[in-house]
């Protein structure tokens, strides 16, 4: 599981995909890479998510692929059989993660409060997703939980912007962020790439940037 962590963390932020059309995978997933970006959580909010994951781990194996909106273990199954590295979800679903824990697939469980954290830990799990993370007090949230649960490590999502990503990655307990604001609908159907590339190169300086002052 660490060469899961380190891919994260060497991400800084992770693009969360919706896309409608697997044919837009690849040319997608080869735009973050020119832009410096090597992970995506593809969700599972469309019918085009499963092949979409097959279709981007084949071509680019590079990409640290990521299956986002997992809420059943048929959707982790699926994933994980499509080429997904890692599940992730927007809440703690005991049976995903447990099939995940058995099957030693990362998994990364939404979190909003202490006793969603101690949940999962009781899982073995010691990196959840803070979701959503403005709703739930943001920052200030997880410097709350700092305290409590230094041995938890944070992936929060929701609400996350060029704005404020930097405040979030230089808490000690971040290990990556989730961000939709890299891959934006309009963008994608567009056939944007260039665009979606020069975001993802502002996007790694400023990981760049938070990461050598701390």
């Amino acid at each position: 599981m660490e060469h899961v962590e380190q891919a994260l963390r060497a991400a800084g932020v992770v693009p969360v995909i919706k896309l409608d059309d697997e044919l837009k995978a690849v040319p997608l997933g080869t735009a973050l890479l020119e832009g410096g970006i090597a992970a995506a959580e593809i969700t599972f909010s469309t019918p085009a998510a499963a092949k979409s994951i097959e279709k981007l781990s084949t071509a680019l194996p590079e990409m640290f692929v990521c299956a986002g909106t997992v809420l059943s273990v048929e959707q982790a199954k699926l994933a994980v059989d499509c080429g997904a590295k890692a599940i992730i979800s927007p809440g703690t679903n005991r049976e995903v993660v447990e099939w995940c824990v058995k099957n030693n697939i990362p998994v990364y469980p939404g979190c909003a409060t202490p006793t969603e954290i101690e949940s999962a830990m009781g899982m073995g799990l010691t990196t959840v997703k803070l979701f959503p993370a403005e709703v739930v007090g943001g920052v200030k949230m997880l410097r709350a939980l700092y305290g409590p649960y230094r041995g938890v490590k944070f992936m929060p999502t929701g609400g996350i912007s060029p704005k404020n990503v930097k405040e979030y990655l230089a808490q000690p307990n971040v290990i990556a962020c989730g961000g939709s604001w890299l891959c934006p609908a309009e963008d994608i159907n567009a056939g944007n790439w260039e665009k979606i590339t020069q975001c993802a190169k502002e996007c790694v300086e400023l990981v760049k940037e938070v990461r050598a002052g701390n």
